[in-house]
């Protein structure tokens, strides 16, 4: 029952990632005129946030043990509410930016920590579920934002109902706090979940490295982190950039656009939950090679000129990208060793975020200084060259 209760927590703490993820894309076309930002702001904005990202998770191992899971997933919760408060009131583009800042330092921490967590301790169909929550949290964001947009005319009230979200999350966590202190006496007592050694005893598991150095050289590492990176990097341009585009190249009103990021999250979502079953009954592996074909196909259908058609393809896509991240993340400890896991789940969170940093306003500029018709390109490229990668790993690591 504590078990339950507690994997309960961790699904919520994963809602508070996911709302805030989503939100500016689907925004954006309003915030801009609004106060007066240019049409790539959006992507300084989103570098900014991932940034804090990055900072925090690196400094995720340190900061767990010396305040504990469970406080750090309070504080990051916080913090997250806090930024998109303060959102809500932002006067200038200038405020967006300093705002932006503890709204990435809120997610970041918590992210590797519990990915690491969820890795070591549970099955492979609890990491797809963990984000699969987050899936929850991102798809409700563009929902929110729409009928903001829709009913109120106000992108100012959409970021004030989903901070709200955050403070009630917040206010769960706080009440929940000693369960984190009990599930830990739990642990150590011996059997809350299986260890990792038991779940998957035939895997090839690395020897430790003794520093971050080492663990860079250990072989399939390198393959991983840019898998890592194209992850993201797909991901975040398709959420960021989606709506504008179809704005600007397929000529939807902006709340119908946000309603259709909603559905590509949506799609994220629904897959993780489908795939948390079948990964009781397929490998990672297989799984992961599986989605890659499908996000590929839909990236092709979006290509199409056709009417409506292009809108499936950004689903499926959604649907596609669904178990790569948990399933790469969840492979982490069987492929490189339990004692390296920790070490790399925190480079492999940096990567990744350094993905949602740099990729999507890259293509932000692109899109300035040429067309935003270039999107599905861009996405489909992503794809491809994030597959790439998680072959060259099955090939090192047979």
């Amino acid at each position: 029952m504590m078990a339950t209760m507690f994997l309960i927590v961790i699904y919520l703490s994963f809602i508070s990632l996911g709302i805030p993820d989503s939100l500016l894309g689907s925004a954006w076309p309003v915030i801009r005129p609004d106060i007066g930002a240019s049409f790539g702001f959006a992507g300084i904005l989103s570098m900014i946030v991932a940034g804090g990202t990055i900072v925090s998770s690196l400094a995720s191992g340190r900061l767990v043990q010396r305040a504990g899971t469970g406080n750090i997933t309070l504080i990051s919760c916080c913090l997250t509410a806090g930024a998109l408060l303060g959102f809500s009131m932002a006067p200038s583009m200038i405020w967006l930016v300093v705002l932006a800042i503890p709204l990435g330092l809120g997610g970041g921490a918590i992210d590797a920590a519990l990915n690491h967590y969820v890795a070591e301790n549970y099955k492979a169909h609890h990491m797809n579920w963990l984000h699969c929550f987050w899936g929850v949290g991102a798809t409700l964001g563009p929902i929110i934002m729409s009928f903001y947009i829709a009913e109120h005319n106000s992108w100012r009230d959409g970021y004030t109902t989903v901070s709200m979200i955050q403070f009630t999350l917040a206010i769960v966590l706080f009440v929940t706090l000693p369960l984190w202190k009990r599930v830990a006496v739990s642990r150590e007592a011996g059997g809350l979940n299986s260890k990792v050694s038991q779940e998957k005893p035939g895997e090839l598991i690395q020897p430790a490295a003794s520093s971050k150095a080492s663990v860079l050289q250990i072989k399939g590492v390198k393959q991983t982190l840019i898998a890592f990176l194209f992850y993201c990097g797909v991901e975040s341009t398709a959420g960021l950039w989606g709506a504008s585009y179809l704005v600007g190249a397929r000529n939807m009103t902006a709340e119908t656009a946000a309603g259709w990021i909603s559905l590509y999250y949506g799609g994220i979502t629904i897959g993780r939950l489908i795939t948390g079953f079948i990964t009781m009954k397929v490998h990672n592996r297989v799984l992961i090679r599986c989605s890659q074909i499908i996000a590929i196909v839909g990236g092709v259908i979006v290509l199409l000129p056709q009417p409506q058609v292009f809108l499936v393809g950004l689903i499926l896509i959604g649907i596609g990208l669904a178990p790569i991240y948990p399933g790469l993340l969840h492979e982490t400890p069987y492929r490189f060793g339990s004692e390296n896991s920790a070490k790399l789940m925190g480079f492999q969170m940096a990567v990744a975020y350094t993905g949602s940093t740099f990729l999507p306003p890259l293509f932000g500029v692109l899109a300035t200084q040429t067309t935003i018709n270039l999107f599905p390109f861009v996405v489909l490229a992503f794809i491809v060259l994030m597959m790439m990668s998680t072959e060259k790993v099955n090939r090192i690591i047979k």
